[in-house]
């Protein structure tokens, strides 16, 4: 089977490395907050172009962090996409904020930003863009109409770990970008991480304290806080891993470009983004009206494919609450009925590609 990601394969690359700084770890005693996850957010900093970068526990946690230390909370209202994974919208939940969708642009799948501010109520306290499938959405626009307004930006970079608009990585044109390194993300741990990126001090601050128990030092609590940390050995994997982000990143847009060169014109390919935008595909998303059957001789095929996200969050069970309806945000439920994510991953073999892209085309 062609599986949509295989990490084995990347594990097996990299396994002296991994083996040696695990046992080292292991060997120290310090499994917490340790020299590892400092050098961790030094260098992520240091490769994002902000001023801080915090290692937290996971991305959802990532996402809740920094919408608490950026003083979201009841009563307020946080503009994000309905066209996205449902941890974007439970860390507003958490704080007790009402998620305001608007809708998607169909060629980038991200947040649009021309329906933003007729979104803007008294409310609204901040923005937070999902950088969906590798592909940064546009923050010029999202930023401007920010400090038009005064909300807060949260950049949702779950999926977007070196991706950039004319040189600058996502997580550094917000006030804070969130990022998870679940397994099969383009940087990954071997479990469960997250991090923070922040540019502004007193933020940096605030999260520091709130991601281990509200703690300012010496047991003396500031506030009541979260058990949020990045563990070292998955600090000490992940500092590996980001020695290789930008032969990932390539590997991946070198896949993309063979598939559109091997299914334009047999399916809607995805676009590698306007001028000076960096795609890293973390996803590569096609889309056609017969998605299911597509999707039926893929499997027949031997080959793995994935549907992000067959159901938009407004349509979301769990989100009833919000009141939403079909038919309110009409390009995410056209996307979530059209999209197929094809394996995209660095390891995936030019033959298998080709493979995927035969079957497609004959289908």
């Amino acid at each position: 089977m062609i599986q949509m990601v295989n990490l084995k394969k990347q594990f097996e690359e990299i396994k002296e490395e991994v083996l040696s700084v695990s046992i080292e770890i292991i060997e120290s005693g310090q499994y917490i907050l340790g020299k590892y996850v400092k050098e961790f957010e030094e260098k992520t900093a240091a490769y994002l172009g902000t001023n801080y970068a915090l290692g937290v526990a996971n991305g959802t946690d990532a996402l809740h962090l920094a919408l608490r230390a950026a003083g979201v909370g009841k009563g307020d209202e946080v503009i994000t996409t309905p066209f996205t994974f449902f941890a974007t919208v439970e860390a507003v939940i958490y704080e007790g904020a009402t998620p305001v969708f608007v809708d998607i642009d169909p060629v980038s799948f991200n947040i649009n930003p021309e329906l933003i501010e007729e979104k803007i109520t008294p409310r609204t306290k901040a923005i937070i863009p999902v950088h969906i499938f590798g592909c940064p959405a546009d923050m010029p626009k999202i930023t401007a109409i920010a400090n038009k307004h005064g909300l807060k930006v949260i950049e949702d970079c779950a999926q977007s770990f070196g991706a950039s608009i004319n040189g600058k990585k996502t997580g550094g044109f917000g006030d804070a970008g969130c990022f998870s390194f679940y397994p099969s993300k383009n940087l990954g741990a071997y479990g469960d991480g997250g991090l923070i990126s922040v540019n502004g001090e007193a933020l940096a601050a605030e999260i520091r304290m709130l991601r281990n128990h509200g703690q300012k030092g010496g047991y003396v609590h500031g506030a009541i806080g979260f058990n949020s940390r990045l563990d070292e050995l998955q600090a000490g994997i992940l500092n590996i891993k980001l020695k290789r982000i930008e032969e990932y990143n390539s590997k991946r847009r070198k896949r993309a470009a063979l598939y559109n060169e091997l299914l334009g014109g047999t399916v809607k390919c995805p676009s590698f983004g306007p001028e000076g935008y960096y795609h890293v595909f973390h996803q590569y998303t096609i889309r056609h009206p017969e998605r299911d059957r597509l999707r039926e001789r893929l499997k027949e095929a031997g080959a793995s494919s994935m549907v992000y996200y067959p159901v938009p969050l407004h349509l979301q069970p769990a989100l009833a609450f919000l009141g939403y309806k079909e038919g309110d945000f009409p390009e995410a439920e056209r996307a979530a009925k059209e999209v197929l994510s094809l394996p995209i991953c660095p390891e995936l073999s030019e033959e298998d590609l080709r493979l995927i892209a035969d079957v497609i085309r004959s289908a």
